[in-house]
């Protein structure tokens, strides 16, 4: 080793005599190009570690004086995950409190209160929290027209934060934001079938349909209708096709379509009347009703004799836990003839907002952003949720197909009874025109009621 150490010494210092007695201007030049250029390199190197490829709100720098911040909603918003992305988060936070000198407080209300007790406060201007969850149906344009919640456009700029849609489309009014969210994964909305019934039944793979890009409403139609089956030749149907008597609003989302926009009705548009159209066809093909209340679906499917259910992601680990002896598996709801691909929906979506009795809604939202502003593992949003719920991996790429396309239905905004009494009588087989023309001013007018406040 010590030789080793002599020979590099020596052929060092060699090199430095020759280049010395070859041009001493030659030599300084030298020197100096290095030096600079290991100085840029460094630079780059520091930079290389800092720089990203998204809009990052500038640092601040400020003092809340030990403001606790309140963050309210109707579950206990703390950052509790142990995966490393809320690890992060919470080592954020943290780093956060210490700097800028707040402290946080997680605030929780019933659901079953919560938007009457956080209206009451706002308008009492005693919020009860800095930064407050609300629905959509009662923000925009309420909260919004009467200038009790910030725009918040110019602050949720981050990309790596914020799904963007929802202050830059969802929660928009007169041309700005009024919420912002962090979730970047939407909620999964779509089939959830038997597997083991398919089989059982001969049916066709029902993934086939995905795979060949053929999963459209005309072929789900043939599909439920060859799963109504009087299976042990009693005379009566004993497998059904679809749980669900009604799948209007999936099929007002899976076709662009909905029954309002902004401040007026919609149903004589092309695409509803056709999600209108498809609703009542289904009907005639679904398993019928035996009285039971908005629970008697699901209850329908779990007696394993029923090929589809219409649900959410948040229904997935109740059936699976109750029919272990079935493999469960999930597609999108078809795509409408009026779509280029699959969606999923909200009917009751909700974000967050900051009462404009704040005084400092930009430092709580810079706050937020870099709380949330973390390199995740993950290569998409939701891919741990999806990866723990679903073991197949086709149910997990469907999930991923709708979650990237979220359309949002805005009826329940207004009058709920306006929507319900349209529901049934289509259900009862009112004819399409007819409908329309009987409705359409009931839901003008509850329009016209909400955005008159």
């Amino acid at each position: 080793m010590k030789k080793l150490i002599i020979s590099i010494f020596l052929l060092l210092l060699f090199t430095l005599v020759a280049c010395s007695s070859n041009d001493d201007t030659a030599s300084e030049d030298v020197e100096t190009d290095d030096t600079e250029t290991t100085e840029e390199v460094s630079d780059e190197g520091e930079e290389t570690e800092e720089t990203v490829d998204y809009y990052q709100t500038p640092e601040m720098d400020f003092d809340l004086g030990g403001q606790t911040i309140k963050v309210v909603a109707w579950w206990d918003m703390e950052i509790t995950g142990e995966d490393p992305d809320s690890i992060q988060a919470r080592e954020n936070l943290e780093a956060l409190k210490e700097k800028h000198n707040f402290d946080i407080e997680y605030i929780t209300i019933d659901f079953g209160e919560y938007q009457e007790r956080i209206t009451a406060s706002l308008l009492a201007n005693e919020p009860v929290g800095d930064l407050i969850r609300v629905g959509k149906k009662y923000t925009i344009p309420s909260f919004a027209q009467q200038d009790l919640v910030w725009a918040v456009d110019e602050w949720v700029k981050n990309e790596n934060v914020f799904n963007l849609q929802f202050t830059e489309d969802i929660f928009q009014y007169e041309g700005q934001g009024y919420a912002f969210t962090d979730a970047k994964a939407n909620i999964v909305q779509g089939l959830f079938y038997n597997r083991t019934l398919m089989d059982e039944l001969g049916l066709d793979p029902i993934q086939n349909y995905i795979d060949e890009g053929n999963w459209n409403w005309d072929t789900f139609a043939e599909v439920v209708a060859s799963a109504n089956l009087d299976t042990n030749n009693d005379g009566q149907i004993d497998t059904w096709g679809l749980a669900n008597p009604s799948v209007l609003e999936r099929a007002l989302a899976s076709n662009d379509a909905a029954l309002t926009a902004g401040n007026e009705q919609t149903l004589d548009a092309p695409a509803t009347v056709e999600a209108l159209e498809f609703t009542a066809s289904i009907f005639e093909l679904a398993r019928p009703t035996e009285g039971g209340d908005w629970t008697e679906p699901e209850q329908f499917f779990r007696e394993g004799n029923t090929l589809f259910f219409t649900g959410a992601d948040f229904h997935y680990n109740g059936i699976v836990n109750d029919m272990p002896n079935y493999d469960i598996g999930f597609v999108p709801f078809p795509i409408g003839p009026n779509a280029d691909g699959y969606r999923t929906y909200e009917a009751d979506i909700q974000a967050i907002a900051i009462p404009k009795s704040v005084e400092n809604p930009e430092q709580l939202l810079y706050i937020w952003e870099k709380i949330f502003d973390v390199q995740s593992i993950y290569d998409y949003p939701g891919q741990a949720q999806l990866e723990s719920m679903f073991a197949n991996k086709d149910d997990i790429e469907n999930a991923r197909l709708v979650m990237e396309n979220l359309n949002v239905l805005d009826h329940f905004t207004f009058n709920n009874d306006v929507y319900w009494n349209f529901e049934a009588e289509l259900l009862e087989g009112t004819a399409i025109s007819t409908l329309i023309e009987s409705h359409a001013p009931a839901f003008q007018a509850a329009i016209d009621e909400v955005y008159a406040e």
